[in-house]
């Protein structure tokens, strides 16, 4: 099942702590890497943005975003954020951001995916939808240290969107997520925008793990793998009930991640 909606005031700190504290123990991983997938317009740069925002307990917006660029992926450029807790110290989790998925030959190759997932893709890398990255070019990484390889797979989908989701589109994620699960990485899925797919998520924010609505959308993924948030994109001060969900999901994925690198 979903996540529980219920989050008492005790709960959510410990929650906060554990995010802001956590280390892997495996001494060849600085910070877990958690690779962000999604269709563009999803909300990938803003869960990043919001994930920092519950952490330092203010509105951030570093990782940028374009409102206006529905048409295509905004996010040109595979880039690592780490999250900032403070006192010039940073979280040991980082996300790293691609490309949106696009309907036919644009946006990412899902073979550059493939290739980030084992650690391949050099920070900076331009992506090119008309060329995949292979061995020999300069952002070619051809000895990936375990820190350099994604240890959880986390796809990004609006939820108002996702059951008018072109079947390419689908097939693209479906492809990634095989390479993925062979690769026996930990996949989990974020569903954004719920307030939007769902009238009573508008009003309150618990209710969005009632809504059989959004239960019956399906990913491909085990539904205790799906997690249900509102991003931080047009509020100017952050609330326990967003943070709650928010947190809920980061938890999930530094489980999941802290178990894949101490398997390798």
């Amino acid at each position: 099942m979903f996540c529980s909606s219920f989050f008492t005031f005790d709960r959510h700190l410990r929650i906060h702590d554990f995010v802001k504290s956590y280390k892997p123990q495996n001494d060849e991983v600085g910070s877990l890497r958690i690779l962000l997938l999604g269709p563009i317009g999803a909300g990938k740069s803003s869960f990043i943005n919001s994930v920092e925002s519950v952490v330092k307990g203010r509105i951030c917006g570093r990782s940028l975003t374009d409102a206006a660029s529905a048409g295509s992926s905004y996010t040109k450029k595979y880039k690592t954020y780490q999250i900032n807790k403070g006192s010039q110290s940073h979280c040991s989790f980082v996300f790293s951001d691609t490309m949106g998925l696009e309907t036919g030959t644009g946006g990412v190759h899902v073979e550059d995916i493939k290739l980030a997932l084992k650690g391949h893709v050099e920070e900076g890398y331009q992506f090119n939808p008309d060329r995949q990255l292979t061995e020999g070019d300069d952002s070619y990484n051809s000895f990936p240290s375990l820190s350099d390889k994604v240890h959880v797979l986390v796809y990004v989908v609006s939820a108002n969107s996702i059951n008018i989701m072109p079947d390419d589109m689908f097939n693209k994620m479906r492809d990634v997520r095989l390479a993925a699960s062979e690769m026996e990485i930990p996949q989990l899925a974020i569903l954004t925008r719920v307030d939007e797919a769902c009238s009573g998520v508008q009003e309150d924010i618990h209710k969005m793990y009632k809504s059989r609505h959004l239960k019956e959308r399906q990913l491909g993924i085990s539904e205790n793998c799906i997690f249900l948030v509102k991003n931080y994109t047009s509020e100017i001060e952050t609330n326990d009930k967003m943070n709650a969900h928010i947190l809920c999901a980061l938890r999930q994925m530094i489980h999941f991640g802290e178990d894949f690198v101490n398997n390798q």
